[in-house]
């Protein structure tokens, strides 16, 4: 049982979280300068984006898994608890309060105090008068105390209360919430396709995930309508010609990746330059994202093959003549074999520093992520095809000769 109540608990936090998504972008375009926040005055509430302690509305999120048949009767527990919640509150009485909402994916029962508060058909007086009968009549311990405190409130007090509630019942399940959010997004998908839009609203979606866990966790109060409309329009921005949407972030990439690379041939080309410790492991990272992005953007049809092959086509242009000044510069007469070696590896590792800090070649004009162009030379660096392969090393194609036939 305390299994299904965590889960139902994790539900029901995702739900108002994904919801407030969902409202932000809906009603952001009127509420400019405005914010939400999650559990912070409420499940959700709305406030001013200078002034947090200020809320103008307050949702209330109930999330039921079984079917909406049952209905939200005045006995329910929903009910009793959301007006808890409001009671509690020092303006709970006040005229000028917030506006209250209760959302929940039951449905209202006609005749109900939640049905007589709904948008399109408020009656006021008549939810009262339901409230009222219930509380007396009610037997559940659970509800209780809060129906005798709404029976003890002054009349007055009942009417300020409830003129500023507002119930939106069979709300959409969680499963209609993403499609939501996509149709709130309509005006700004980039074209190319629906595997395309969905790269886009993924992106989106998990923004907003590390935004709501710094807001439950308490490390921010708010985020402001402004702030997820410059990400939502940078975004898009991404989307373009000149551009190109990063969604393989330094996080994706695991000690289990990083070592998955440890005998490949672009770590080969590495450690003939003794390129080793925190570089080594900078170099796999670089790789594996960039793999790995670039994986993406092809099946998503965002960056064209032949696109992809002139950029490497520049890349290996840049290194070979680079690679040609290291070793003309090389001045290794008059020294002994371990000598010219050390000097060697030396250039060669002073080579990779300086090409891979290039930032004379990028796959698109504005794509400037470093770790793409970086992991890309790496991938050059073990290409399997010697005609198309780079390296660090100025004897580097002997060296890679030399252990394929030991």
């Amino acid at each position: 049982m305390a299994g299904h109540n965590a889960a139902g608990s994790a539900a029901g936090y995702l739900y108002q979280t994904n919801w407030a998504l969902m409202d932000l972008l809906r009603k952001g375009n009127t509420r400019p300068d405005q914010a939400i926040t999650l559990e912070l005055h409420d499940d959700v509430a709305w406030t001013s984006a200078v002034d947090v302690s200020d809320p103008s509305e307050l949702l209330q999120l109930k999330l039921h898994t079984t079917s909406k048949g049952a209905g939200l009767g005045d006995k329910a527990v929903d009910i009793w608890k959301t007006l808890r919640v409001w009671m509690d509150r020092p303006d709970a009485y006040d005229p000028q309060g917030p506006a209250l909402a209760l959302i929940t994916t039951s449905v209202a029962t006609t005749g109900s105090a939640a049905h007589a508060l709904r948008p399109l058909s408020k009656n006021v007086d008549q939810a009262i008068e339901s409230l009222l009968t219930a509380a007396r009549e009610s037997t559940n311990e659970v509800t209780q105390e809060t129906r005798d405190m709404f029976v003890a409130l002054d009349s007055s007090d009942r009417f300020s209360l409830l003129s500023r509630v507002e119930v939106l019942d069979g709300e959409m399940p969680p499963e209609d919430l993403d499609q939501a959010v996509r149709e709130s997004l309509a005006y700004v998908l980039p074209t190319g396709g629906r595997l395309v839009e969905d790269r886009f609203v993924a992106q989106v979606w998990h923004h907003w995930a590390a935004i709501a866990v710094d807001m439950l966790a308490g490390r921010r109060a708010l985020v402001m309508v402004t702030e997820i409309r410059t990400f939502v329009r940078e975004l898009r921005n991404r989307y373009t010609t000149e551009n190109l949407p990063t969604t393989v972030p330094l996080a994706a990439v695991s000690d289990v990746h990083v070592n998955h690379y440890a005998d490949w041939r672009f770590v080969t080309q590495l450690s003939f330059v003794n390129y080793a410790g925190p570089a080594l492991r900078n170099a796999i990272i670089d790789y594996h994202r960039a793999v790995t992005q670039e994986t993406e953007w092809l099946s998503d049809s965002l960056l064209e093959l032949q696109e992809l092959r002139t950029f490497e086509d520049e890349l290996r242009f840049e290194w070979t003549r680079e690679f040609s000044n290291m070793v003309d510069d090389l001045e290794l007469d008059h020294l002994d074999p371990a000598d010219a070696e050390t000097l060697k590896r030396k250039a060669g590792r002073k080579f990779v520093n300086y090409i891979l800090n290039s930032t004379a070649v990028t796959v698109r004009t504005h794509y400037n992520e470093g770790f793409y162009a970086r992991g890309k030379r790496h991938e050059l660096a073990g290409h399997d095809d010697v005609t198309q392969r780079i390296g660090w090393h100025p004897d580097f194609v002997e060296r890679l000769e030399a252990l394929a036939s030991g």
